[in-house]
């Protein structure tokens, strides 16, 4: 738990269940810090949504309190909440123009019409839509619309803004651009900010932490970074990033290390991280660009002969399949830089690795 000044947002305990028997969120416990980009992210189902919903004040928690700010709010009304939100299907009001839609929030809330007009264009150029005032939702872009809601959301400064999913309609290279645009309003404005999706690009770049989530339960909750480099489990090292699993069985611990027998012969020197005993079962997560084709004689620990099957070239790298430790979908990233091996589809070749970037996590 961080210090109670800092925390805008608290779940304490809480759990939710639409049937009275099987919980979706169970025992939350988080804490977002005043200021935070903080995602929720998760596969479909893992409860990501609902946590959302609970916050907004669309569904009731079953069990626990939410509090916003050092107030609980379980049993305030969304309206009376004060939070932003932001839906992936826009949620514009089509008979309205632009700034009327902007307008709305502010006129609910008793603004006066010189103060309202002032916030409206202000929000329309935070968004880089000054001249769209007048035009109705139907005549704008895609991106042009999320841009109003992102704006719609922004326009009466709440201290909280929710986002489910705003992106999931846009073109990949829209969405691209809109996560940039979205990171840098909240880093202009120091908004504090919930952010939903299932897209692990998308929570990478965008946020400070990230809950990655599965069955109700936080499974790591850490900055992009240490996600991708330190997962903690089998599940966060699947579901964040490409990865290698080699499985076997813990055949020797030795101090931050493991030895690991692998299940079709072999030995690999892993770090020890969600291991514990001798006679352990281990699945082993190895990052494909943490992989060296052909390395020099004596540099890594961990070093296995293997064909490579497949050769994809994707510009700034080389995607590798090769069958290594028993594995036909074994990948390595080989940069595309001058001084790499140049590989050959059906040739044997080398594949060594470090200690620390091969993880032991759980079976």
């Amino acid at each position: 738990m961080s210090e109670d000044n800092d925390v805008l947002v608290r779940f304490s305990e809480v759990q939710k269940s639409y049937d009275g028997e099987t919980l979706v969120v169970k025992n939350l416990n988080l804490d977002v810090a005043r200021g935070e980009f903080l995602t929720m992210l998760g596969p479909s189902g893992s409860g990501k949504t609902t946590c959302l919903m609970m916050l907004a004040g669309f569904e009731p928690a079953t069990h626990g309190e939410i509090y916003l700010d050092g107030q609980p709010i379980n049993n305030v009304p969304p309206h009376k909440r004060g939070i932003g939100m932001v839906f992936q299907n826009y949620a514009l009001f089509p008979h309205m123009t632009v700034a009327e839609n902007l307008a709305f929030p502010l006129e609910v809330r008793g603004m006066g019409k010189a103060e309202v007009e002032e916030k409206v264009n202000k929000a329309l150029d935070m968004v880089q839509l000054g001249g769209f005032g007048g035009r109705r939702p139907a005549q704008l872009s895609g991106g042009q619309q999320q841009r109003v809601a992102v704006a719609r959301a922004l326009v009466f400064d709440p201290v909280l803004v929710l986002m489910d999913e705003p992106l999931g309609a846009l073109d990949k290279q829209l969405r691209e651009q809109m996560q940039y645009e979205i990171k840098h309003i909240h880093e202009s404005l120091g908004v504090t900010v919930v952010y939903v999706t299932h897209d692990q690009a998308e929570a990478l770049t965008m946020s400070d932490r990230i809950a990655v989530f599965n069955d109700g339960v936080i499974q790591q909750l850490a900055p992009p970074d240490d996600l991708y480099e330190r997962p903690e489990n089998a599940f966060v090292a699947q579901f964040i990033g490409e990865n290698n699993r080699l499985t076997g069985t813990v055949k020797a611990l030795n101090g931050s290390s493991c030895t690991v027998e692998l299940d079709i012969g072999g030995e690999v020197q892993a770090l020890k991280v969600n291991v514990n005993e001798v006679g352990e079962r281990s699945q082993m997560s190895l990052r494909p660009e943490r992989v060296e084709v052909a390395p020099p004689e004596g540099k890594y620990p961990n070093v296995f002969e293997g064909r490579v099957e497949e050769l994809i070239y994707l510009g700034d790298h080389i995607r590798t399949r090769a069958s290594v430790c028993g594995h036909d979908d074994f990948i390595v990233k080989v940069p595309n830089a001058s001084g790499h091996v140049h590989l050959k589809e059906g040739e044997t070749v080398k594949f060594g690795w470090t200690i620390e970037d091969c993880r032991a996590l759980d079976a």
